[in-house]
């Protein structure tokens, strides 16, 4: 029985006792299948994910799998599609692990901009940063409760009918890649070729700041209707992410001011100590972007920049080295069909994979997987004649593919030319009080970043702070992590709060910029009798 008929079959099937009655098959890919279902106890749709057979198997796998799914069903967000229930049935005599969660009627983001794409050549940019922004509200709630989603991609971004923005898939890659099932033994990375880190590329462990690269190639992609990495291949591609920079997004849209430029840079800055430090602060980002930005159509630049092939990624399961490769048989592709999301026909997938004009790839199996958050790293690209972009007409398909030996042959390559370099930041342990700030003097070497005073913190966080839902004499401290210092001094001045500075050789964020507080934010504290609150501030300096 194959893998496509099998699910194709789930139609009029029940799981948890007959609570759950399938009904239309709503998308299809490499590692799950959702159908639209009704819960017959709650009297309303919902939409339901079922992991193909070959994870099923695995008892190990089922129980990571259920874990992700508890902890994916804690986050409640406007913008995260929400988890009701897990469990695993049997379906046509095999256990299915299965999610049941938030029935959404709309598109995916993909859909989306590639209707944009047709209309204006891009989608406009103060929506991109708009919707970009709600994806990291998203992220920001789940960055909290410890999940890293890993893969971030259009096709797992949901618009409703009303526009509002939904992340959803939350854990899957994380079980994928728990090391526990056959396709993962080898150790490998469960991604999104055009969409990973270069940490995840390396096959290092992940943290947070992974997820606001993958952002950030998919807002370079919302500006300029293009990826900014493209290729033949996998590999290919991770080298690109590892050794080669993108393209400014205004050299392909002309309409961009410099604002944007700056941001989609940061956010894809190899070095992941570079880019935005956590989903709150890139979010503030893009909506002051989004503030400052006149009304303007896309201009696009006609063969500008990398290339995007449209067909997705060659794809290949690749045996021990030695052995022929062989493809993958994958589900076959219908186009969207318009009207409500869950119509008879097949409509836009669920995330597995995107369905309709623009094609996002599906999940990749990628390279050896530390367990641990990687130590601060600096990756210095190396010159070498390598090329990324795919010409129109490079046949590909849009097809999962699992890379187990090669992939770690080319991390080996990659990393003798690749420099990693442990970045130990000093500390300048003078302190000031009560509103005294010690001064440091910056020596500009290479890599000092200067100031930026825009960063700022409005007073009422301190006059007017959150009160402790614990203790009514308590308050909540507020976050005065990556704003500007003298914004933050006058803010502590408002409400006669004392305080205390160190300064930290860093250039992760920039000159008289806070990097850390103590207590920390969200501590419940008493306001009378709390005592200097302890801010580290960057001297911009690197060395």
């Amino acid at each position: 029985m194959s893998q496509d008929g099998a699910h194709g079959r789930y139609a009029g099937q029940a799981l948890a006792g007959g609570r759950y009655q399938l009904r239309d098959l709503l998308g299809e890919g490499g590692m799950a299948s959702v159908h639209l279902a009704y819960d017959a106890v709650l009297d309303r749709q919902v939409a339901i994910k079922t992991l193909h057979t070959e994870l099923g198997r695995e008892q190990a796998f089922r129980e990571r799998f259920r874990r992700e799914a508890q902890a994916v069903a804690k986050l409640t967000h406007t913008n995260i599609v929400s988890v009701f229930d897990t469990g695993e049935d049997e379906l046509q005599g095999l256990a299915t692990p299965y999610i049941v969660m938030e029935y959404i009627e709309g598109r995916p983001l993909g859909s989306v901009l590639e209707e944009d794409v047709r209309q204006y050549g891009a989608m406009p940019a103060d929506r991109a940063l708009k919707i970009t922004a709600d994806v990291l509200a998203a992220l920001e709630i789940s960055h909290e409760m410890g999940l890293v989603h890993r893969d971030i991609k259009p096709g797992n971004v949901m618009m409703t009918k009303r526009g509002v923005v939904k992340v959803m898939d939350f854990g899957i890659a994380r079980a994928m890649q728990s090391g526990v099932t056959s396709m993962t033994q080898t150790g490998m990375v469960v991604g999104t070729p055009q969409y990973l880190s270069p940490e995840q590329a390396l096959g290092r462990g992940v943290d947070a700041r992974s997820d606001l690269y993958s952002v950030g190639i998919m807002l370079f992609q919302l500006v300029t209707g293009r990826l900014p990495f493209d290729a033949d291949s996998p590999l290919a591609i991770a080298y690109a992410h590892v050794q080669e920079e993108p393209v400014a997004p205004s050299s392909i849209n002309r309409s961009l001011p410099p604002a944007v430029d700056a941001l989609v840079a940061r956010a894809l800055k190899k070095n992941p100590n570079e880019r935005f430090p956590s989903a709150e602060s890139m979010r503030d980002e893009c909506m002051r972007v989004a503030a400052s930005l006149q009304a303007a159509a896309p201009s696009i630049v006609p063969n500008a920049g990398p290339v995007q092939s449209g067909s997705g990624v060659g794809s290949a399961v690749f045996p021990p080295v030695g052995q022929a490769p062989q493809t993958p048989s994958g589900p076959v592709q219908t186009p969207y069909q318009p009207g409500a999301y869950g119509a008879p026909t097949p409509a836009p997938s669920y995330g597995y994979p995107q369905q309709g004009g623009y094609q996002t790839p599906p999940p990749v199996g990628y390279g050896p997987q530390a367990a641990a958050t990687p130590p601060p790293y600096t990756i210095s690209p190396q010159p070498g004649p390598q090329s990324t972009g795919a010409g129109p007409g490079s046949g590909k398909s849009n097809k999962p593919v699992i890379i187990g030996s090669v992939a770690v042959s080319l991390v080996a390559v990659i990393a003798l030319v690749v420099a990693l370099v442990l970045n130990n930041g000093g500390n300048d342990d003078k302190t000031g009080g009560g509103g005294a700030s010690a001064s440091s003097s910056s020596s500009q070497a290479v890599g000092y970043r200067g100031p930026d005073p825009t960063r700022r913190i409005d007073k009422s966080k301190c006059t007017d702070p959150l009160e402790s839902s614990q203790d009514a004499d308590k308050i909540v401290l507020p976050d005065f992590r990556y704003k500007d210092i003298n914004s933050v001094k006058a803010c502590f001045q408002a409400a006669h709060w004392e305080w205390s500075i160190k300064h930290e050789d860093e250039n992760t964020w920039g000159k008289d910029t806070v990097v850390d507080q103590f207590p920390s934010a969200g501590t419940d504290v008493d306001p009378k009798g709390m005592g200097k609150i302890e801010l580290s501030v960057s001297t911009g300096d690197p060395s």
